[in-house]
């Protein structure tokens, strides 16, 4: 069987310098544990996560792209990771020992004989220098920094010598300048020589956040970035021993003419024969927030520009003029909504596109336009969610995946068709819900209706918007929307949230500035939706604020947080429970999606609901509870609604911990649980019905015992394999973060296939559900990691 990833989600975590773009045009960043490696560039203007590298065990903080086949991070778990890597993933990682704390900054530079400096900082106020060569890594020198904290450090080669100089930013508001002695330490290169501390630069007056290197000429360029919201440019330029006669003097140096003042120099003797010279160039002010990223970037022609990121939602492209003044050149960002600006910011290798990444994770690309420079236009691009993604749900048709995450948003996940290409790409397509609780749980009622909850007493339901409707079948190709078609005149073209408000509200027309004179929506633009016309998937600032959905009802019942939400498939009855301690609380309620009152309540279990599962005809609704049980409704009357028809105890239980996840057989035929114990098992019913117990004919038809593993996620497949009758196919998500592909054919077991941590999860999974209406498997999964995948799994 051969499973192959169609569609990876996930945000960038929200650290300083914590995504890169690196010389073979892909884009890496740290994805909660894992690495990320994104090509912006996939398929015509798409862009697609590609692979994961997962090794870390705490969240990444640092990437670094060194060359196009290696990537230097570093993550709280103490440990730096060389990955190097082919066009499938990690060949090979060499993990660097050593911190006892995070690691919150990189940085590696190429030697003449072949050897890689690289640098790193963490939290446990050290610095420490390693060599890399033929495989081994070895720590050479360690900088302690008497309780200060390194925010930033750049490695570069000095101009005119062979040493490396060290530049890294501190919590003293200063930059630290160490070079690389020409006195080998023990065993000289193969160990690497020692750095001594040269130079403080001083100016900034908070922190600075960002820094980079870059060679003008005979000269270094360090650029400088600090929460003081100033930029500052560092000239450090090559001295002779003839210059250096004629002129002695290290300090301020003014000419007898009192109108002309030079800039103060700093002389710096950085070896026998090397004098630099250190000066500030330029101070640059042009951000009204914390400056978090700068980054070089030299043309062809050998032209300078930088590019700077803030938290003001601003990016700045600074050039020279011909005059030799830095003078902003390009202002790029975001207008409104909800964000809290960038968190860095980089070129491209050829120049022409700039990437930031923001305070909620998500992605931003603008590319230059060839024949008007001046003008930079936005790319499609891929982002996720940046808490752990808790549920999913598909379509009933399998026209789109909606996920819910701890991040309080609600995703809708789509396919994009292009024209030029071939093959559908996936992205997200709109925000229904932002919220101010985190997310826990999700139900589709119908194509264009969900219910939603959070951690919060309320289940919410929410109805798509004309606006949404119109752009979904224009990206996707929708054709023979019936469903739409019935709602599309009666629906509001999109939905807004009032300010410091939680539901959203619907916007049935764009009102013109003329009517609203005066009032508040002239002053708070942000708050208020505007119909857009989408020709490709929307970037993150649309997502964030003009993409919502309106909030239907809010039902009220449970005395405690939601925790799982079900919904028939014709959505003629939503059922709800809630996080519970006794049996009161542990009810499950039943609602009337028609007129939102409840239907009525389920009592059975004794503590939390983990999962409910109607099945495909609507006449049994399946749960499962934290107290080990399982218990099955049937509807068998109208009039009577659902009633108990068959459960677990202790003396018929398999399960001996709690059960996380339950699902229905495509034909009704079987359910399934699975249970922290790590057993996997199938019911049928028997026939006739002999049992007396409260099994009530139900019985065991497979066991799958996984030991040492909690299986968290369970799903069947839509379909029989290979068209046969009585086989199965099973997908089992486990809390270490791997999925499994099961064959059950009468009672017997049989593994298909196995996803790696690098292909499925490196934290726990949380849903699994297989597409409807597909030729062929389609598998989604989410998890604790924030990760949301999708899987295309054919027959071999």
């Amino acid at each position: 069987m051969k499973v192959e990833n169609l569609y990876t989600s996930v945000a960038c975590n929200r650290c300083m310098e914590c995504a890169d773009w690196g010389p073979s045009g892909l884009i890496a960043y740290g994805a909660c544990n894992a690495v990320a490696v994104m090509n912006p560039k996939y398929k015509g203007n798409s862009a697609k996560i590609i692979y994961t590298l997962v090794e870390h065990t705490k969240r990444v903080n640092t990437v670094k792209w060194l060359d196009t086949k290696k990537i230097l991070s570093g993550a709280d778990d103490s440990n730096a990771i060389l990955w190097e890597l082919d066009e499938t993933g990690a060949t090979k990682q060499i993990v660097l020992k050593g911190h006892k704390s995070g690691v919150n900054a990189v940085d590696g530079v190429l030697k003449k004989n072949g050897s890689w400096l690289l640098a790193t900082a963490a939290a446990d106020n050290t610095v420490k220098l390693w060599n890399y060569q033929d495989d081994t890594v070895t720590c050479f020198q360690t900088i302690e920094l008497a309780g200060g904290f390194c925010f930033s450090l750049r490695l570069t080669h000095l101009p005119t010598s062979e040493n490396v100089l060290l530049a890294f930013s501190g919590d003293d508001e200063t930059i630290s300048l160490w070079a690389e002695q020409t006195q080998s330490l023990g065993g000289g290169d193969s160990l690497g020589r020692p750095f001594q501390r040269v130079h403080k630069l001083s100016g900034h007056e908070d922190w600075v956040r960002g820094l980079d290197f870059v060679r003008d000429g005979e000269d270094l360029l360090l650029a400088s970035g600090s929460q003081d919201n100033f930029i500052r440019l560092w000239r450090i330029a090559p001295r002779s021993e003839d210059q250096m006669k004629e002129n002695r003097v290290d300090l301020l140096q003014i000419s007898e003419n009192d109108d002309e003042i030079k800039v103060e120099e700093k002389i710096l003797q950085l070896g026998e024969q090397a004098w630099f010279a250190v000066s500030l160039e330029s101070v640059l002010y042009g951000h009204e927030g914390w400056v978090y990223g700068v980054h070089w970037h030299k043309s062809k022609e050998q032209e300078l520009r930088l590019l700077s990121a803030s938290i003001d939602k601003t990016l700045v492209v600074w050039a020279q003029t011909a005059q030799g003044v830095w003078m902003e050149n390009v202002r790029v960002g975001e207008v409104g909504g909800n964000s809290m600006g960038f968190f860095g910011g980089k070129f491209s290798s050829d120049g022409h596109s700039i990437m930031a990444h923001s305070y909620q994770g998500g992605f931003h690309i603008w590319n230059q336009d060839p024949e008007r420079p001046q003008l930079w236009t936005s790319n499609v691009i891929v982002g996720g969610h940046y808490g752990e993604a808790r549920d999913l749900a598909w379509e009933h048709d399998g026209a789109y995946l909606m996920t819910v995450s701890a991040d309080q948003t609600t995703r809708l996940h789509a396919p994009w068709l292009q024209d030029a290409v071939p093959d559908a790409t996936w992205h997200e397509l709109a925000r229904p819900q932002v919220h101010g609780y985190d997310m826990q749980a999700l139900a589709l009622l119908s194509r264009y209706k969900f219910a939603s909850g959070a951690e919060e007493k309320i289940v919410r339901t929410f109805q798509a918007t004309a606006n949404f409707i119109e752009n979904f079948r224009h990206i996707s190709k929708v054709e023979n929307d019936v469903a739409g078609d019935a709602l599309l005149e009666s629906l509001p073209k999109g939905a807004s949230v009032p300010s410091l408000g939680l539901s959203n509200k619907a916007v049935y027309k764009e009102e013109s500035r003329s009517e609203e004179s005066g009032k508040a929506k002239d002053d708070y633009p942000e708050n208020y939706f505007v119909p857009i016309t989408l020709e490709t998937p929307p970037q993150e600032e649309t997502l964030m604020q003009n993409t919502l959905w309106p909030e239907l009802q809010k039902l009220y019942g449970h005395g405690y947080e939601i925790f799982a939400l079900a919904a028939t498939r014709d959505g003629s009855v939503l059922a709800s429970s809630c996080k519970a301690t006794n049996a009161e609380h542990a009810q499950i309620i039943l609602w009337n999606p028609a007129n939102w009152k409840q239907l009525q309540k389920l009592s059975g279990h004794q503590l939390t609901v983990t999962q409910m599962s109607f099945s495909p005809d609507a006449r049994f609704l399946l749960s499962v509870s934290r107290d080990r049980r399982w218990c099955l409704y049937e509807k068998q009357d109208a009039a009577l609604g659902y009633q108990l028809v068959a459960s677990t105890d202790k003396t018929n239980g398999v399960h001996t911990r709690i059960i996380w996840s339950c699902d229905w057989s495509h034909d009704g035929k079987h359910f399934v649980t699975s249970s922290r114990d790590g057993k996997v098992v199938v019911w049928e019913k028997s026939e006739p019905a002999k049992d007396t117990s409260t099994l009530n004919g139900w019985q065991s038809a497979g066991v799958l015992e996984l030991k040492n593993e909690s299986i968290t996620a369970v799903a069947f497949a839509r379909d029989y394999l290979n068209g046969t009758d009585d086989t199965y196919v099973l997908a089992l998500g486990t809390e270490s973060g791997l999925i499994k592909l099961y064959q059950l054919a009468r009672g017997t077991w049989q593994l298909l296939s196995e996803l790696n941590k690098s292909q499925a999860h490196h934290l726990t999974v949380r849903r699994l559900q297989f597409r409807p209406g597909q030729p062929h498997l389609q598998l989604a999964s989410c998890g604790e990691d924030h990760f949301v995948r999708i899987y295309d799994i054919k027959q071999t």
